[in-house]
């Protein structure tokens, strides 16, 4: 079957070399979810195609689309390069390990709405949002799409929706005060962030202002988690850990 000339909009999250001149790119599309797209030339330092054929690149790509198999890039219009973000070392980590976790992500789940969080948290962290605070947010925001969702509306062990004391990332979220078992006590605000952050429409925030201990707590809560349900470790994530003890230090 004929390739069909198509115009989509995505996201590059990885890009791979192809031969003397070319790159393979990897782009999470709002039409068809994940692509591998041929950017032939790109390499080259006079091809048209050389700005646009990187990884951080939001744009609509004019492609010969093939459903099986890869589309080749006929040409691109840059919707958004990220200029702030590529001029920040803590932004380009926080956002190169947002686009390495939907990487894995989307491999366990082809809903749209994935689309829809990384290009807003990406958005948001270029407009100068906490870049920690959106990372936390698509954190947990992606777990529900891993198939791992944590109890955070009533106690992971019981079902009470009273009582709540604390959350654990092992017993799989909030803990009510009759089956607490000497578990890390979180402050209250701990609780009501993680709800927020699960509800909140990343496109409708304006600012953030959490603060450190509180934010702390709620990646302490997370990490525990991932480690336990998920079973993803990403070397992004393990530079983004790295990046943080140093500023705490």
């Amino acid at each position: 079957m004929r390739a069909k000339i198509e115009c989509v909009e995505g996201i590059i999250l990885k890009e791979t070399n192809y031969s003397e001149s070319s790159k393979i790119l990897n782009v999470l599309t709002k039409e068809y979810g994940l692509l591998g797209i041929l950017s032939r030339g790109c390499r080259n330092m006079k091809s048209k195609l050389r700005a646009s054929s990187r990884k951080l690149i939001y744009a609509k790509f004019n492609i010969y689309y093939k459903k099986d198999g890869l589309s080749t890039l006929i040409s691109t219009d840059i919707i958004n390069s990220y200029k702030n973000i590529l001029s920040n070392l803590d932004k380009i980590s926080y956002a190169t390990y947002i686009i390495d976790l939907t990487s894995q992500v989307i491999k366990q789940s082809d809903k749209k709405e994935i689309f829809d969080i990384l290009r807003s948290s990406l958005e948001k962290i270029e407009e100068g949002l906490d870049e920690a605070v959106i990372t936390s947010i698509v954190e947990l925001k992606y777990l529900s799409y891993l198939g791992v969702m944590p109890n955070i509306d009533e106690c992971s062990l019981c079902g009470d929706k009273e009582n709540i004391i604390t959350l654990s990332g092992k017993a799989g979220g909030l803990i009510c005060k009759n089956c607490y078992n000497d578990e890390y006590i979180v402050k209250e605000i701990t609780i009501k962030l993680i709800r927020m952050f699960y509800y909140v429409d990343i496109d409708k925030l304006t600012k953030l202002q959490v603060k450190k201990d509180n934010l702390k707590e709620v990646n302490r809560f997370l990490q525990e988690y991932y480690e336990e349900y998920t079973g993803l470790y990403l070397k992004s994530k393990k530079i983004l850990e790295k990046i943080k003890n140093l500023v705490e230090s």
